[in-house]
Parts: structure tokens; C-alpha cells; sequence
């Protein structure tokens, strides 16, 4: 959240002409709802199924395809595991303070409504270790441009090999 998934994402679909799909659409389209209205209408854990729903349908686009997941679908271990059979996975990174200054008071953000930086941090501490352990490529975000931050995502995209 605030990393720039959906900027990056987009302006690499952009430069790249992949399609690029974005995590709450798909949980719009498929569920009728916002993640955030179904976190307030039916909880957290029918949010989070959603959520891994929109990572599966994503990852059946065709190849090659820009998905925005969920930041919360590391949480699960099969989501780990499909977003790794999936493709290359793309870690955008960023200092908690950051990622709170950009991501709050965005509306269908519901998790930072109170103190933003301090549930970024603790956030961060808890889901790092699971990013890192899904990742290929770990970019952090903090401070290039986003401009910047997809010209160094090409370049290594290119170097796994794995890239048309």
C-alpha cells in the first residue's frame, strides 16, 4: 500500500504494452464491491478471500501481464505460492513513513485511519520477511520517480531472462 504498484504497474504496461491489471478492479468486478465495502460489510476474511480471488484470476491472464496484487495476499501461503508459479514477482519497496505519507487519507485505504505510520511500520516489520521470501526482483521505491523506478524495472526484468 503506497508503494506504487498501480503507478508503476500502469506506466510499465505503458512502455511495455503488457496489460496491466489492478487488484481492486478485479475484486470490483468479480465480487460487486470495493475491498474496502467488503471489509466493512463483511469482514476481514471475506476481504481477504476476494482479494486472493482477484490474485487468481489476475495471474490467468496471458503472459506477458502486469498484475497489481493485493499487499495483504502475501499473508497466505497459497497466494505466496501462486504468485511465484505465476511469474516474476516484483517487489516495490518502500521506507514505512513513505509509504504512509503517500498512501493516507486515500478513501478505499481502511487500515489507516487512525495513527497511518505507525500500522505502516508494524506492517512492514511483519510482511517484509514474507516479500522477500516471494520475490524475484526487490525495488525500492522511496525515493526515484516512478518514471525512474519503471526504467530500472525494465532493465532488470530484462536481465532474469524470463521477459519476451
Amino acid at each position: 500500500m503506497g508503494s506504487g504498484k498501480s503507478t508503476i504497474g500502469r506506466l510499465l504496461s505503458e512502455a511495455t504494452g503488457w496489460p496491466y491489471v489492478d487488484n481492486d478492479e478485479l475484486v470490483l468486478r468479480a465480487h460487486g464491491a470495493t475491498p474496502r465495502q467488503l471489509l466493512a460489510e463483511r469482514g476481514e476474511t471475506a476481504m481477504r478471500a476476494a482479494e486472493s480471488s482477484a490474485l487468481a484470476l489476475g495471474l490467468e491472464v496471458p503472459e506477458p501481464a502486469i498484475i497489481g496484487a493485493a499487499a495483504g495476499t502475501i499473508l497466505e501461503e497459497g497466494d505466496r505460492d501462486r504468485m511465484r508459479d505465476g511469474g516474476i514477482v516484483v517487489w516495490l519497496r518502500a521506507a514505512p513513513s513513505v509509504l504512509a505519507e503517500r498512501a493516507a487519507g486515500s478513501e478505499h485505504r481502511p487500515w489507516l485511519e487512525g495513527d497511518a505510520e505507525s500500522w505502516m511500520r508494524d506492517t512492514v516489520a511483519d510482511r517484509d520477511p514474507l516479500y522477500a521470501s516471494a520475490a524475484d526482483i526487490t525495488l525500492d521505491t522511496t525515493s526515484d520517480p516512478p518514471d525512474e523506478s519503471v526504467q530500472e524495472l525494465q532493465r532488470r526484468l530484462e536481465s532474469t531472462g524470463r521477459c519476451p
